[in-house]
């Protein structure tokens, strides 16, 4: 099927999807939000072949990312399996009516510095593919600050000062970090990162760690993890999976078992 646009092709698959059907979709995260935001606690199952700029969910399956055929071969091989069922994570606004039904993320909400250039990277033209955000990162660093949250988890808040907070579903953001190596589509929690502050050398220093999981020993790094979280700081828009979500307070909180993947373990 082909819309005419993003939102366009969103709206005919809504329309068109039943029990009974399975939706592939090829592309990068942001395709990936459109597929679980339509499947999400339905019996659809869902399949990805990665083919955009960040490709993160498909990273923390395990996909070879850079070589397609291989991608192929396990969509195919995920194709010809029963399907799994999978955590998502919902976000509601503070002030949304509770009965409203929130938007789902598969990979990695962000409300800090990795938002931030989430918005420049989105913006940016050039480069293509994985170095977008490397370049984005390096331009966000020359106003980098931290920022005060007040951050609930699991119903206990404190104050927390950092230049970043995410809340992962799975291990990868940004195309290729891995911040967070232990979280797990399938475990019922969310992983909370936080890097606490720093100076912009040192986060510079930092990065490296972070493409290859190696920074959670360092001590600004936080992760715990939680079932349900809020936070808010005046002034961040939250994004999720590299989508532009809404100004913060936001609530995070996982849905176990809410899609079904159609992928080999």
């Amino acid at each position: 099927m082909r819309g005419t646009d993003f939102l366009d092709a969103r709206d005919r698959l809504a329309a068109t999807l039943t029990e009974g059907d399975a939706l592939l979709v090829v592309g990068g995260d942001g395709m990936v939000s459109m597929a679980v935001n339509l499947v999400a606690e339905s019996r659809i199952p869902f399949a990805v072949m990665p083919g955009g700029t960040g490709n993160d969910f498909a990273r923390g399956l395990g996909f070879p990312v850079d070589d397609l055929n291989a991608c192929l071969d396990l969509v195919v091989a995920g194709l010809r399996s029963e399907p799994r069922a999978i955590d998502l994570a919902r976000v509601r606004g503070v002030h949304e009516h509770e009965g409203q039904r929130g938007v789902f993320f598969a990979c990695v909400l962000s409300a800090g510095f990795d938002a931030f250039v989430n918005e420049r990277a989105n913006r940016m033209r050039r480069p293509r593919g994985r170095s977008r955000y490397t370049w984005a990162i390096l331009f966000e660093l020359l106003g980098l600050k931290a920022r005060r949250y007040e951050l609930t988890v699991d119903g206990v808040t404190r104050v927390e000062h950092g230049v970043l907070i995410s809340v992962a579903n799975n291990r990868n953001m940004g195309g290729g970090m891995i911040i967070t190596p232990d979280a797990s589509i399938t475990d019922g929690l969310l992983d909370v990162f936080i890097v606490r502050p720093v100076s912009r050398l040192r986060l510079i220093r930092l990065l490296p760690k972070v493409f290859k999981g190696e920074h959670i020993a360092e001590p600004e790094v936080h992760i715990e993890q939680a079932k349900k979280v809020r936070i808010d700081s005046p002034g961040i828009v939250g994004y999720a999976d590299g989508e532009r979500l809404a100004s913060l307070p936001l609530e995070v909180e996982v849905v176990p078992g809410a899609a079904l993947l159609l992928s080999v373990d």
